[in-house]
């Protein structure tokens, strides 16, 4: 073979490897699937957690509300099958994405995802996953917010499709009873206790008004502690309030930006906003362990870490299953 048709099948060779790292997100040699593990970038890409914590820190202090959305991220894709960052996917001509869908109302902020993502592509080009990313910007989220650090194993690759059809099969409603949402987070690993805490996160953030008029309009429901309904009914005057509107009520008027336990002070006294949460206090399978967590601030995170960890481990996609995407919004094979 003479020195320039060998020049020509190396360099050749060369771009069909760097092809397959990015369409498969995976050398030969890491073919093998470790599953998911604790610092599973330590030797491809060292600073990655680094990174993404340093990314969340920067960003939170130039816009408060990405902690809750980090947070509300993890539950939104963790819980639907798989923990693979499918939440991200934008809408194609063939399917609509899972962050368009009714059930995902509210969620935003999803630039700064790709801001992170961004950061962590200049460092290590191909190698960490939308779905490690989307589940490290929770946990760096959480700190933020005052509530505990909670080691998460990394190793999870990125799925191909959205799953808006199945959204309701596997997230819980607002509205649902607690027989339901105990019925769906025990369906992944998470008992009662576990999901008292996963509730716990209402103690950030804000709720909709289109997400609680019901309770409201046309008559007031008597769970609801009177002295809280006249702030309900500022903030909320409309019984059909404009969905695009930025209408909302607080979760906690207390301390809205830290992750507390006293949500569930707030619940007891008939404060909770939603009507899952008034049903975590009136259920007796629930209840006891409401008290408790009011009580103690440190039994409320260490259900909420152990919730966090299970959720987050979910169905990954690991080892040579999905891919790593180039950008967070867009499967690899729509990406120009």
């Amino acid at each position: 073979m003479g020195s320039f048709s060998l020049l020509f099948f190396t360099v050749f060779l060369s771009l069909v490897a760097a092809s397959k790292l990015y369409n498969n997100g995976v050398s030969a040699e890491e073919s093998a699937d470790t599953g998911l593990m604790m610092n599973y970038y330590t030797d491809s890409c060292p600073q990655a957690e680094d990174v993404i914590r340093e990314q969340v820190k920067l960003l939170y202090k130039r816009h408060k509300n990405t902690a809750f959305s980090w947070l509300r991220n993890i539950f939104h894709d963790c819980a639907v099958q798989s923990c693979d960052a499918s939440l991200l996917l934008d809408s194609t001509r063939r399917s609509l994405s899972e962050k368009e869908t009714d059930r995902s109302f509210g969620l935003r902020n999803f630039r700064y995802l790709d801001t992170i993502k961004e950061a962590v592509e200049r460092e290590c080009p191909g190698v960490v996953s939308c779905a490690d990313i989307l589940v490290l910007s929770a946990r760096d989220g959480i700190v933020a917010l005052g509530g505990p650090y909670i080691p998460l194993k990394t190793g999870r690759r990125d799925g191909r499709r959205s799953r808006a059809e199945v959204l309701e099969e596997y997230l819980p409603d607002h509205n649902e009873s607690i027989s339901g949402v105990l019925a769906k987070f025990e369906a992944i690993g998470i008992d009662t206790p576990g999901v008292v805490a996963l509730l716990g996160a209402h103690s950030v953030g804000r709720t909709h008004c289109v997400k609680l008029v019901h309770r409201l309009y046309p008559e007031v429901d008597p769970a609801l502690n009177p002295d809280h309904v006249e702030h309900m009914l500022h903030k909320c005057p409309d019984p059909i309030p404009n969905p695009k509107a930025v209408q909302y009520v607080r979760n906690d008027r207390g301390t809205p930006m830290i992750l507390d336990n006293n949500y569930y002070r707030n619940v007891m006294e008939g404060k909770g906003l939603l009507q899952v949460d008034h049903q975590l206090y009136e259920d007796k399978r629930t209840r006891f362990f409401v008290k408790k967590m009011a009580k103690s601030q440190d039994y409320f995170f260490k259900e909420f870490a152990r919730a966090i960890t299970i959720l987050s481990e979910n169905n990954p996609l690991t080892g040579t299953k999905g891919e790593i995407r180039a950008v967070c919004n867009v499967a690899n094979k729509h990406h120009l």
